[in-house]
């Protein structure tokens, strides 16, 4: 993310003397009988590349048009920029938003289409002129200028949409799905557009997406939503690294879920969870007391996989491949424990395929260091 000198990361929110450009504070929004926001708090500071992940319906989209003026909270207060946003109308805001659709004016050329706003707002035509051609260039499309666009690709027409949005310089920018409409590859391009752009721009940009990938990688900080509520709120190193609960763990990238009960909180925490073999131990992952229901959450790139028994490390199973997927750069394989649970772990191909050291049906073991995993309450 962006970086304020060789040596100091960006990181406002570790400041207390930073003011935020965005205060959500006790925010409800209920549609009759439905809670779409239930009762949120958050701070968005300037600069930010902030991320609402989280799937269909959790209230992610209904927050980010509160913040444009489209919606009014039920109760509590959306403020930007020090201003109470509770009788200010979309227009007056200095808020834009870009739509997953672009809603590109067909008839009008990539030039007209980010000079539309300007001309709305009154400008001159030399401001006008020489904004557009800012914005052409930071999106890197002044050769395609004049053509419709019918004329361009989807990732092009994503930018037209993006410089159309920044032309006015608002002070915050809301994205929502911005990138849907493109296929896996040139997401993953434009992911990396997209924070360049809001580097150079200094522009707090809010995205909403249901795509994890896409928020852990540009995102400065994500909110992980569920039923109108924010799970959790962090980097996105922490949020991988240090999930506060199943569901976040789950959520976000690919994980093994073990349960049973908390039997030991002496070196680290250690879990339970079938009889006569011994606990797995993590760290504690969120406050624990003893005997209380658990689950052991691993990442499948933390667990080492070899033939013979690991003597040097408490956490060891033993079990039998099922199953084996090729994806290129890493094999997954899934081992199937005596006890029932199926293991999945991630391997890295650094040889060809053909001298894989395991196949199908093979008993292997499976296992992890003591800070590899993490106990999470049930």
């Amino acid at each position: 993310m962006a970086v304020s000198g060789k040596d100091d990361v960006f990181a406002p929110w570790k400041d207390a003397t930073a003011e935020p450009l965005i205060k959500i504070n006790g925010v409800t929004k209920r549609f009759g009988d439905f809670t779409a926001i239930d009762n949120i708090s958050l701070e968005i500071y300037p600069q930010e590349f902030f991320a609402l992940l989280g799937p269909s319906g959790c209230g992610k989209t209904t927050l980010m048009r509160m913040l444009a003026g489209f919606e009014t909270p039920t109760s509590g207060v959306i403020s930007i920029d020090g201003q109470d946003m509770s009788t200010v109308p979309p227009n007056k805001r200095a808020v834009n938003m870009m739509f997953q659709s672009y809603a590109l004016f067909p008839h009008l050329s990539v030039w007209e289409n980010i000079a539309f706003g300007l001309r709305r707002d009154g400008l001159d035509k030399e401001k006008i002129a020489a904004r557009v051609e800012e914005m052409l260039k930071l999106v890197q499309l002044g050769k395609f200028a004049k053509r419709k666009p019918h004329q361009i690709s989807g990732g092009q027409r994503q930018r037209v949409a993006l410089a159309r949005s920044l032309a006015k310089a608002p002070k915050l920018l809301l994205l929502d799905e911005p990138l849907g409409a493109l296929d896996k590859k040139l997401r993953q391009e434009t992911q990396f557009e997209l924070m360049d752009i809001q580097e150079k721009t200094g522009t707090t940009f809010v995205i909403v997406t249901h795509d994890q990938e896409e928020a852990m990688t540009v995102a400065s900080r994500v909110a992980v939503m569920d039923h109108g509520q924010l799970i959790q709120v962090e980097t996105p190193e922490v949020i991988y690294e240090q999930p506060n609960s199943v569901y976040v763990a789950d959520f976000i990238g690919d994980v093994n879920l073990i349960e049973g009960s908390v039997s030991g909180l002496d070196s680290g925490a250690e879990l339970a969870w079938a009889e006569g073999r011994d606990p797995l131990i993590g760290q504690p992952g969120a406050s624990l007391s003893k005997g209380q229901s658990a689950s052991f959450a691993i990442r499948p790139e933390k667990i080492a996989i070899s033939a013979e028994e690991p003597q040097d490390r408490r956490n060891r199973v033993q079990g039998k491949i099922l199953d084996i997927g090729y994806l290129g750069n890493l094999s997954t394989y899934h081992v199937e424990l005596p006890d029932g649970p199926i293991i999945k772990c991630e391997v890295g191909n650094r040889s060809r395929i053909e001298r894989r050291d395991f196949t199908w049906e093979d008993e292997v073991w499976l296992s992890w260091s003591d800070t590899a995993g993490l106990v999470l309450p049930r």
